[in-house]
């Protein structure tokens, strides 16, 4: 199975987190007019045990065609993924539950001015870089509890191809 890639739009996107960008965001003027804020961008999810963790992660691009072997969710709060570098990206997603099919994996494009935020217990792929190593601004929990679960896949058939 080859998985399709799709743009990365709010309503593509709903049910498995946010899409942080300004592109038709609530706005309004800040700062005495010299600035415009875009507001209440993602819903930072975090449980009664956790605080809200701001990180730098640093991807390198993988080797496509790539076989998908894995998925995470983090069932204990939201994780959100901002690109710094202005570089396109790969989201790929299935929805909540104990199980992943392979049917149920999406793929989208993300632009580089985009940012994706996964609700709590959305399963993921790890940040997928596409032209170059990317940075990428990620706010997730921290604090007690195991906070990322992991499936593994043997399908070798399940390709995720540019």
């Amino acid at each position: 199975m080859t998985l399709k890639i799709e743009p990365l739009t709010r309503k593509a996107f709903a049910s498995f987190g946010d899409v942080i960008e300004t592109d038709g965001a609530e706005n309004f003027i800040i700062n005495n007019g010299s600035t415009i804020r875009f507001h209440d961008l993602a819903k930072i999810e975090t449980d009664e045990d956790g605080r809200v963790l701001v990180n730098i992660f640093r991807a390198t691009p993988l080797d496509y065609p790539l076989n998908i072997r894995l998925v995470e969710r983090h069932p204990k709060g939201s994780q959100a993924f901002v690109p710094l570098n202005n570089r396109p990206y790969l989201v790929l997603v299935a929805p909540k539950g104990e199980v992943v099919l392979s049917g149920e994996l999406r793929v989208f494009r993300a632009e580089g001015h985009q940012g994706v935020n996964y609700h709590a217990g959305t399963w993921h792929h790890p940040v997928l870089a596409l032209e170059d190593v990317s940075d990428f601004l990620v706010i997730d929990r921290a604090g007690p509890g195991a906070n990322c679960d992991e499936i593994h896949f043997d399908d070798p058939d399940m390709i995720l191809a540019l």
